[in-house]
């Protein structure tokens, strides 16, 4: 498998700092997003390579070409993940979008990367029944980091007020839809430590949530294609 090479790492030190990747596959050049913020963080998540909530180490959003059609996706991107030199457990998402337009946001502490491909976009209660097959990943992904603790329960909070902040960027760009068949998200937090804070809510009026979504709305926006704003 091809090696993925970061560039030098350059700019001001960030939460949620990912490395940005090259590769070459099936003769198509491909990017990719690689954060590493190594021990200490429990990442929630609906990704196909390291879903649910767990203690993780990094985070891979890995485009790939369009018309993808490997079986084993999951597998794909822990191989991926292994050649760009990340070690231990982690989270693989992946896209058919351009990675290397992502837009990227900052609230309070609260930080937010996303990248959007809305090819294939539409409703999540379509008003017929979806077809069966495979679905091309067209896909809106987003990775967010909060410096706090965050309970089982906030976590799976914070991924629908992330879900919540991504539809309506959507819907300020002037696009008629709620996302695409395939979007992840990842919610990555701190993991508690004694005399910590452990916060119980991320819904869009709590402290942190609301960071989260102001994050959010702004780093899908600004991922958007330039067609898709009025």
């Amino acid at each position: 498998m091809p090696a993925l090479l970061p560039p030098p790492r350059t700019g001001a030190a960030r939460l949620l700092d990912p490395e940005h990747l090259t590769r070459v596959e099936d003769g198509e050049r491909l990017h990719a997003l690689l954060w590493r913020p190594g021990p200490g963080w429990r990442m929630v998540s609906s990704a196909v390579l390291g879903g649910g909530i767990a203690e993780r180490a990094w985070v891979l959003n890995a485009q790939v070409a369009h018309g993808y059609r490997r079986t084993d996706p999951a597998r794909h991107l822990a191989g991926l993940a292994r050649a760009a030199g990340a070690r231990g457990p982690g989270v693989g998402l992946m896209t058919a979008a351009d990675v290397s337009a992502h837009g990227r946001a900052r609230d309070g502490g609260a930080e937010a990367v996303a990248t959007a491909g809305i090819s294939v976009r539409g409703w999540a209660a379509a008003p017929q029944e979806c077809t069966t097959g495979a679905v091309p990943p067209g896909t809106v992904n987003i990775v967010v980091a909060l410096p706090v603790a965050l309970s089982d329960a906030a976590l799976v909070n914070a991924v629908m007020t992330a879900t919540e902040a991504k539809v309506q960027a959507l819907l300020d760009a002037g696009l008629d839809c709620s996302g695409t068949p395939t979007d992840a998200v990842c919610v990555a937090a701190r993991a508690p430590r004694d005399g910590a804070d452990v916060h119980a809510f991320a819904g869009p009026r709590s402290e942190w949530g609301a960071r989260l979504a102001r994050a959010v709305h702004r780093a899908v926006g600004a991922a958007l294609p330039a067609v898709a704003h009025p």
